[in-house]
Parts: structure tokens; sequence; C-alpha cells
């Protein structure tokens, strides 16, 4: 499966932003999802993951109550709404889908996901 990330951009602390992954070549419905994201110097860090179905997720704790997915097999797409975001937010996000399961194992290195989407920049300015 190809995954495209999009939706990145320049945005104040408080604002929202949505992200959105669309996949092809592949039945999407078949892999569990997920948004990590790299700031400049950090290692990558996991901000949430999804089932198949979006029926369970989860998230990290920097960014619960602000962060909601949204997933759409019928479109092949899992969206990011982002909201009340803070400059440490700042980062280049990446969606990324693997045919294993929903495990907590999945998560948070992200080592077990196989299909990765090029990055959108998303900038919080203070």
């Amino acid at each position: 499966v190809q995954l495209q990330a999009s939706g990145g951009g320049l945005v104040q602390a408080g604002g929202s932003l949505r992200l959105s992954c669309a996949a092809s070549g592949g039945r999407f419905s078949l892999y569990t999802a997920a948004w990590f994201r790299q700031a400049p110097g950090k290692e990558r860090e996991f901000v949430v993951v999804t089932s198949w179905g979006g029926g369970i997720t989860s998230f990290a704790d920097s960014v619960k109550g602000r962060f909601t997915i949204h997933r759409d097999n019928a479109k092949n797409a899992v969206d990011l709404q982002m909201n009340n975001l803070k400059p440490e937010d700042t980062a280049v996000y990446y969606c990324a889908a693997t045919r294993s399961r929903f495990s907590t194992g999945l998560f948070p290195n992200g080592n077990r996901f196989d299909y990765w989407g090029q990055g959108t920049q998303v900038t919080v300015s203070s």
C-alpha cells in the first residue's frame, strides 16, 4: 500500500490543522494505521494508532484531549484532527500502516509499521 500525507502548514498556537493520509494500492481496511511525528533533532515519536475498522485507538499522552483520528476505509483515508496546537507539536508528521493486528506492541517505536507516507510539515508558532 502507498500512503500520501497532506494538510500540514503553519498555524499559531491554539489553532487547528487537519492532516490527511490517503492510501492506495491495497485494501486499506486490512491495515492498522498510525501517525508518528519527528521534530528536528529528536527521535520519531508516536502520536496515535487505530485498528483496522477504527474502533480501537490509542493516543500518546502528549496529544490526548487535543487530537482525534478519523478513519474512513471506504475512502481509504485516515485523518488526524489537531486542535489547540502547541509549539511543541511542531514536527514532520508521518502516516504509517501495517498488516499486523492492533496491539500495544505496535507502539511507541513504530518499527513494526511497514508502510510510510512521505511526511507533512506542521509548524506551530508561539
